[in-house]
């Protein structure tokens, strides 16, 4: 619970505190609104400053028992905020100290910059593949979300070097930075390229004027939402069935069927044969879309006799369990052909 609602309970005491002094004076001594609060908060507060009237024997019970509450009250509060505030800091300070080890040990880890509605879906999707990664948000309002989610963040400015620096830029993988402004986009990508010149940045664009300038400042690959939100809908009217399988192939983990990219590893004992040789389709039941070679070229439904070679990707459909078999094979070399 934060400290402000747990402040709501003493809050309600000091008021009830406060009503039943001012009702008491009205009704016991019939003193006027504005005499019954004076009295009361001096009373309370125990400042004693003197009576507003004189006062009767049943006005000084109740006055007596009143000072006792106030003496209670005021020990009360003063003990209470004073334990939460203390332990709420050292809460704090411990969990930063914690938080901080955690990020200092990661490697090949991805930086999310900006944990707005994009960030979120990006974070949920890579969770669920357990890749490692750490937030950076500046907005205080989602840090008890992601303390909730067990999500490692850091509560910075990720335009900053020492941010960046903090969050292991050195180390990464790879950056995605989906911040509201294109403006910081810009100043991410270029900070974190000059920090790691290895990395893989991936950054988001509101207007297509900033595409370019977030290639220049060092961004492998730029997405704007809207223009692929677009797209998207467009493709739902003019081939919704196709829009379906594909949206139900890539993003829900209960369908059957999936669609995966798998490097081809040096060691593999498919590595130089051809994809009719390697009985990926006839042993595993998968059928490969398509081949991107490690010079970047995309060879589409490549045929029986297009050879496998360390360094491409195959980008194969199938279902989970013949997709990882496929997965052992490339990256293990531990083929479940036979071959």
């Amino acid at each position: 619970m934060r400290f402000e609602k747990r402040l709501l309970v003493p809050a309600i005491v000091i008021l009830i505190a406060f009503f039943t002094g001012i009702t008491g004076y009205m009704l016991i001594e019939g003193w006027n609104f504005l005499d019954s609060i004076y009295m009361t908060i001096i009373t309370l507060s125990t400042v004693g400053y003197g009576e507003v009237h004189e006062v009767g024997p049943g006005g000084r019970i109740f006055t007596v028992f009143l000072i006792l509450f106030g003496i209670m009250l005021i020990t009360y509060t003063a003990g209470w905020v004073t334990k939460n505030f203390i332990e709420g800091e050292l809460r704090e300070i411990l969990g930063r100290r914690k938080l901080g080890k955690q990020i200092k040990s990661l490697r090949d880890h991805y930086i999310i910059c900006g944990y707005g509605r994009i960030g979120k879906i990006i974070c949920q999707e890579l969770s669920m593949r357990l890749i490692p990664l750490v937030i950076i948000e500046k907005d205080e309002r989602v840090r008890n979300e992601l303390e909730h989610d067990n999500i490692l963040y850091l509560d910075l400015d990720a335009t900053q070097e020492e941010t960046l620096t903090k969050a292991g830029v050195e180390k990464a993988k790879g950056l995605i930075s989906v911040v509201g402004s294109d403006p910081e986009n810009v100043y991410i990508c270029l900070t974190a390229r000059g920090l790691n010149p290895g990395l893989f940045i991936l950054s988001r664009a509101e207007d297509e004027g900033s595409e370019t300038k977030l290639h220049q400042a060092g961004a492998n690959k730029v997405i704007l939402p809207y223009r692929i939100g677009g797209r998207r809908m467009a493709q739902a009217i003019i081939r919704p069935t196709v829009s379906d399988f594909l949206e139900s192939a890539i993003h829900d983990q209960s369908y059957e069927l999936n669609i995966e990219e798998i490097a081809i590893g040096e060691d593999s004992q498919l590595n130089n044969l051809t994809l009719g040789e390697s009985g990926i389709r006839q042993e595993m039941d998968i059928i490969i879309i398509g081949i991107e070679q490690k010079d970047g070229t995309m060879v589409f439904n490549p045929s029986s006799q297009t050879k496998i070679v360390a360094g491409d990707i195959l980008i194969a459909m199938g279902r989970n369990r013949d997709l990882e078999r496929l997965r052992a094979a490339l990256l293990q070399g531990k083929s479940s052909t036979g071959v």
